[in-house]
């Protein structure tokens, strides 16, 4: 290896992945290493790739959209075009996300509403028995 490049396990050490993940990923056309007989040499290109589709994944955006942006990467245009629809994306995932936060806070409280029913019928019951005894 040299500092430009990284065997796939020192990718899945780096970045805890798996092979698999690695490989289904390159399969996608998301990574592209170098091939070397059998070997797969990563390169910073590839590296750099990997944080933007992990933190992707991490925000819950779909694999063909983390591809759509990889490929508008540009360094003519300072990466604009790519930022750009990065922040349209984040923009509708975050209401997304907000919206399924609410959800379930709206969730959690009528559970923990129906558990204090039942919790005071279960009193109430241990009571009449109580006294029927």
């Amino acid at each position: 290896m040299t500092e430009e490049t990284m065997t796939i396990r020192e990718m899945c050490d780096a970045f805890d992945v798996t092979p698999r993940t690695l490989r289904f990923y390159e399969a996608k056309e998301l990574l592209f290493p170098i091939r070397d007989g059998q070997k797969r040499l990563f390169t910073r290109r590839d590296r750099g790739r990997l944080k933007l589709i992990l933190r992707g994944k991490r925000f819950g955006f779909s694999l063909e959209e983390i591809r759509q942006l990889l490929d508008l990467y540009s360094p003519g245009d300072r990466q604009a075009m790519q930022l750009a629809a990065t922040l349209d994306v984040a923009r509708e995932r975050l209401v997304d996300m907000e919206r399924r936060r609410t959800e379930l806070t709206q969730a959690i409280d009528d559970l923990k509403n129906q558990m204090d029913i039942v919790e005071d019928m279960l009193s109430s019951a241990g009571r009449v028995r109580d006294a029927a005894e």
